[in-house]
């Protein structure tokens, strides 16, 4: 049985008064004590002592419309070149979004407080606070159909080709207009991070493919490799030397499900030994109780074979918005831990998927003879 003394080992409450000079990291480690800044801090401390250890590939997934908001530049973007990120899956609206920047176009503070009528006379889009001109999804639409009609785009493809050719020449772009490090597509393309998108229809580069395929041109998405890419890189992170799984989600919704699928996948429908990953961060708004994926908990998740039971301690939900989380765990994340070398998974695909497609194949011989 727990004694009185064992309920009271954690850290005081009893802060220092806030001076105004403090770092970010010290802010939160001496003032987040409780609630969900408590929650934010127990977040940024696994983040920093467990997840970005070496032996741990990082899987991040983003939806809501974090990218109009400036949260690739600010946070994504510097994540990546300290090699902190691994791999992504996103919604496809966040890396839409994000070419703007890589086109030099512009996004503006506004408020959600004004006539939406007087915004479609006036040609402006509104993204809550967000507010831009038409021009530029028009723009970044012909951008997009032009460079994917091209000749090198003609051929099935995951998504996370797609993104990584797109990152290419948006990387010129960016290059030309003198804009570099603006666009999360290009900082993922120099870094070889792949980016997949769990619904490639679902979004403004999806309905540009959708526009060349009646012309008979373009890209074609093959989403069952994206759904055995991602499984082959967790399957490799979780065998290959004794390495581990992270998986850091702002938001929810099927991004969400698509980097915690992997361990099903491997598991249920492979039928390879795993037991889900290993470290496990959420920030969210979503309750638990009305049974959606984006507010399960990770205990829920345990019974599915997301998250190894073993090591459902290492999972944070915290309770808030992406951009106010994002930004601190960035700025805690940099003053905590050195950079990483980076994975470059992007260039290892074809050999991860073929030691996933050599594993089952074995295994499901095995089976098969077993049966006789």
């Amino acid at each position: 049985m727990a004694h009185k003394k064992e309920f009271l080992t954690g850290q005081r409450i009893w802060p220092a008064p806030i001076r105004g000079d403090e770092t970010v990291d010290r802010l939160i480690d001496e003032t987040f004590l409780a609630y969900n800044g408590g929650r934010l801090q127990k977040a940024c401390r696994l983040l920093t002592e467990k997840m970005l250890k070496d032996d741990v590939t990082m899987g991040v997934s983003l939806s809501g419309a974090l990218t109009p908001a400036g949260v690739g530049r600010s946070c994504l973007i510097p994540l990546i070149k300290a090699g902190f990120i691994d791999w992504i899956a996103s919604t496809g609206a966040n890396l839409y979004h994000d070419a703007h920047f890589g086109l030099g176009m512009s996004l503006h503070r506004g408020t959600h407080q004004i006539d939406d009528a007087v915004l479609r006379r006036e040609g402006v889009i509104r993204i809550y606070d967000v507010l831009f001109d038409y021009n530029v999804l028009l723009d970044t639409d012909n951008y997009l159909r032009t460079v994917m009609a091209g000749r090198e785009f003609s051929k099935e493809m995951s998504t996370a080709e797609l993104h990584y050719l797109l990152g290419k020449y948006l990387a010129a772009r960016e290059k030309e207009l003198g804009v570099e490090d603006s666009c999360v597509l290009t900082a993922a393309y120099r870094a070889g991070v792949p980016c997949y998108v769990s619904s490639p229809g679902d979004s403004s580069i999806g309905m540009n493919v959708a526009e060349l395929a009646m012309r008979g041109c373009g890209p074609r998405i093959d989403v069952s490799r994206d759904v055995n890419e991602t499984a082959a890189i967790v399957y490799d992170a979780k065998t290959g030397n004794g390495g581990k799984s992270g998986i850091l989600m702002f938001g929810g919704g099927s991004p969400k499900n698509f980097v915690l699928q992997t361990e099903p996948q491997i598991q249920e429908i492979l039928g390879l030994s795993d037991r889900g990953h290993d470290y496990y961060v959420q920030i969210t708004d979503a309750r638990p109780d009305t049974g959606g994926l984006s507010g399960a908990t990770p205990a829920e998740a345990v019974s599915w074979g997301k998250v190894d039971p073993d090591t459902l301690g290492d999972s944070v939900v915290v309770y808030t918005d992406s951009t106010i989380a994002a930004p601190l765990m960035t700025a805690y994340a940099l003053a905590r831990v050195k950079p990483r070398t980076p994975r470059r998974l992007y260039d290892r695909r074809e050999a991860l998927m073929e030691k996933l497609k050599t594993d089952f194949l074995a295994e499901h011989e095995r089976r098969r003879k077993a049966k006789k």
